[in-house]
């Protein structure tokens, strides 16, 4: 028995059914990218993105969210966790229909937030005193991380062979990213072989992972995700990369690069305007159009500032000696740490159905710590290594 009402696991699954329908990341990333870089390196200064059809319309989903009774919810913690994820998810569909207008960074700015200065401090050191290392060096194709992805997912499957856990190719993404329970890879991917076992921990070890466990859950929406888990989820894939001595120069001095483009963004720079200061600050021409491409898709999304802002939470989180274990039940925000612990404690949770492969490894924890107790991120390397 959960402990929970029957009518609180009924709302519960109602509000995770509508969150599963909408496919935000995928709807508001261009389906033309790479054309669009092509033309941009010929010369071509003015982006003209295409973006997907949207699977789900949104005053249907709205429609749907608006029948569900909130206030039918007994449970105080549950009940506390499906409003905050209400207004999220409506506030996701009021940036669908403002997809590529001018209400879209707005919008985005109420959902992510933006770049405090702290952060750019942060950010404007990485990208000072990281260096800008060699080039990208041998380079692993789209079919050959599909077959990579497809052997880490195995891994996890011999641990539990009922869950749901994928990879595909796609012709239709940009990169490298987890929709659902599936791991989707451009078919013009190109990964950098130093960063492959990174980049499986990121997805596979923390993204798809927290989705399989989140979903074995009694509370739903654990599994599609919790308000504001966007954060928490990035902070905690990068630091499974540290974990693993898989975080190089050039993906953190990425990150940082992330951040300032979207203080570029919110600050009113024009596309170029932000691609040339990348450009100058040493970033290849492809990766500087892309960094760029994500903070500007869609009308402005500012969510790229998060990685950033996820990792250093959590390394404080560790710091301070706070738990890890917890984290991986689902996908959450970091300050609803106490509600999941909460629910855990009243035996309302079940334990993880999988565990992250990269903590197998001795040396995954006692790096975490040693990163937690750096003065700054720019020594991140040398623990990483």
């Amino acid at each position: 028995m959960t402990g929970l009402a029957t009518t609180d696991l009924v709302i519960d699954h109602a509000v995770a059914q509508v969150g599963g329908a909408i496919q935000f990341l995928l709807d508001v990333t261009p389906i033309n990218s790479d054309e669009v870089l092509t033309a941009y390196a010929e010369g071509d200064r003015m982006p003209r993105f295409a973006y997907r059809d949207l699977q789900t319309d949104p005053d249907v989903a709205q429609g749907m969210l608006d029948l569900i009774d909130l206030d039918a919810v007994s449970d105080p913690t549950l009940g506390a966790l499906l409003r905050a994820k209400h207004r999220e998810m409506t506030l996701q569909l009021d940036l669908l229909r403002a997809r590529d207008t001018p209400d879209f960074l707005p919008l985005s700015l109420e959902l992510y937030g933006g770049v405090t200065p702290a952060l750019l401090d942060i950010a404007e050191h990485l990208l000072e005193h990281v260096p800008r290392g060699a080039g990208r060096g041998e380079q692993v194709g789209a079919v050959e991380f599909h077959a990579l992805a497809c052997a880490e997912i195995e891994h996890y499957k011999e641990q539990d062979p009922d869950i749901e856990m994928n990879a595909e190719v796609r012709h239709d993404v940009a990169g490298v990213l987890v929709s659902g329970d599936t791991l989707l890879i451009a078919e013009t991917s190109a990964v950098q072989s130093a960063r492959t076992n990174a980049l499986l921990q990121h997805e596979v070890g923390t993204h798809l992972v927290t989705q399989v466990n989140g979903s074995a859950q009694p509370i739903r929406v654990l599994g599609t995700g919790l308000a504001g888990y966007d954060e928490t989820q990035e902070g905690l894939a990068v630091l499974a990369e540290v974990a693993c001595g898989g975080l190089t120069p050039f993906r953190l001095r990425q990150l940082a690069a992330r951040v300032l483009t979207v203080h570029r963004l919110v600050s009113g720079a024009s596309f170029s305007e932000s691609f040339e200061a990348l450009m100058e600050l040493g970033f290849p021409q492809g990766s500087a159009f892309t960094t760029t491409m994500r903070a500007y898709r869609s009308g402005g999304l500012t969510k790229d500032a998060i990685y950033l802002r996820g990792l250093v939470d959590l390394l404080h989180h560790v710091r301070d000696g706070g738990e890890l274990d917890l984290l991986f039940l689902g996908k959450f925000s970091l300050r609803d740490l106490p509600l999941i612990a909460d629910l855990r404690d009243r035996g309302v949770l079940n334990p993880p159905r999988l565990r992250p492969r990269y903590l197998d490894d001795p040396d995954a924890m006692p790096r975490m710590v040693r990163a937690s107790q750096l003065e700054s991120l720019s020594e991140l390397i040398g623990v990483a290594a």
